[in-house]
């Protein structure tokens, strides 16, 4: 099995974003990702809109992965689909093409958890990319889950710590609505904050005990001083957004690292990876790169593509497992909540 070289076809729809990938063992020969626009006019993703979405996407993002990667379909060794967690019309999509592809090539299908992808996305082979070696901590940070995870092996993780209530993502895209930004907001939130002031608008910290996260206060005080503040001056978001965006991420910063810190000190454990879409956000991975002077941690953080929803961490996950012979069966069906 060490020699054999196996081609894995991943399938990723647990939101709004399509993709397909094809894996040649633990390399990424194409990773094709359709976004879906539609959700824009809504202010947020629309779940009935964004599975019919997945069903026009799915066939030609399948074919343009198999075209990029030069692989025939006869020539898979195993299709690999999300089953959970995420929105339940997105996952059927994924799930039952998954299925019904595998079953009409004869292939093993293999179940994979997004979450336990965004963190083996580490183990994807790029070039000046180093993998993290077991045990680590990994930071998963998302729109919809914020959680630390101690990871043992690829397949023996253990939750530390999670948000009792709202994500960290979804903090960011809530405080850039509250800021007439459009959706997705979060990215924009991190662009303005890059030529603001971070301590120009203190906000403050929950107070949540253990590992876990919460960020709806946050979320609340910052809706309240908004108000507050417009009430005096309507102008006041156009003539500080830089500096409340800097302010508001540099909350949010704090917030994640503190209970990075708390984990640490907890665990002994030094290594940290950080995974799911906010890992893209420049002040989290300046903060990550500066912990490493500053406190000796040895940090980990994936390439761009890999940060946001993406199939080639599923394909990741799907060859591992196919080394360990784990398949599924035609009855396996999708799961909106699923835990690591």
């Amino acid at each position: 099995m060490e020699n054999k070289t196996i081609y894995i076809l991943a399938i990723e729809s647990s939101c709004d974003d399509t993709s397909a990938a094809v894996m040649c063992n633990n390399k990424t020969l194409s990773n094709i990702v359709a976004t879906q626009k539609i959700h824009e006019e809504y202010g947020g993703v629309v779940p009935e809109l964004a599975s019919r979405a997945h069903q026009q996407n799915i066939v030609p993002v399948v074919h343009q992965a198999l075209a990029k990667a030069n692989i025939d379909k006869k020539q898979l060794s195993a299709i690999a689909f999300t089953r959970g967690p995420g929105l339940m019309g997105s996952l059927l999509v994924g799930t039952s093409f998954a299925k019904s592809l595998a079953l009409g090539l004869n292939i093993p299908l293999i179940e994979v958890n997004h979450m336990q992808a965004h963190i083996l996305s580490h183990f994807i082979e790029e070039d000046n990319y180093k993998t993290p070696s077991f045990p680590f901590l990994a930071l998963t940070i998302s729109g919809g889950h914020t959680q630390i995870v101690l990871v043992k092996n690829y397949f023996d993780m253990e939750v530390l710590g999670e948000s009792l209530d709202d994500a960290v993502g979804e903090a960011y895209d809530k405080s850039a609505k509250i800021l007439g930004l459009p959706y997705p907001g979060g990215p924009l939130v991190d662009q303005y904050a890059q030529l603001g002031n971070a301590k120009a608008f203190p906000f403050p910290k929950p107070k949540v005990d253990g590992l876990n996260f919460s960020f709806s206060g946050l979320k609340t005080s910052i809706l309240y001083f908004i108000q507050r503040e417009t009430k005096k001056n309507p102008n006041f978001i156009t003539e500080n957004r830089n500096d409340i965006c800097a302010s508001i991420q540099y909350t949010i910063v704090n917030i994640l690292m503190d209970k990075l810190k708390k984990a640490v000190k907890q665990t002994g454990i030094k290594q940290i990876a950080i995974g799911g879409g906010v890992s893209a956000n420049s002040g989290i991975r300046l903060a990550l790169t500066e912990a490493e002077s500053n406190w000796g941690w040895t940090t980990y953080i994936p390439k761009f593509e890999y940060c946001t929803d993406n199939a080639a961490m599923i394909g990741i996950v799907g060859y591992l497992k196919y080394k360990e012979q784990d398949f599924s069966d035609q009855h396996i069906t999708a799961k909106a909540r699923y835990v690591i």
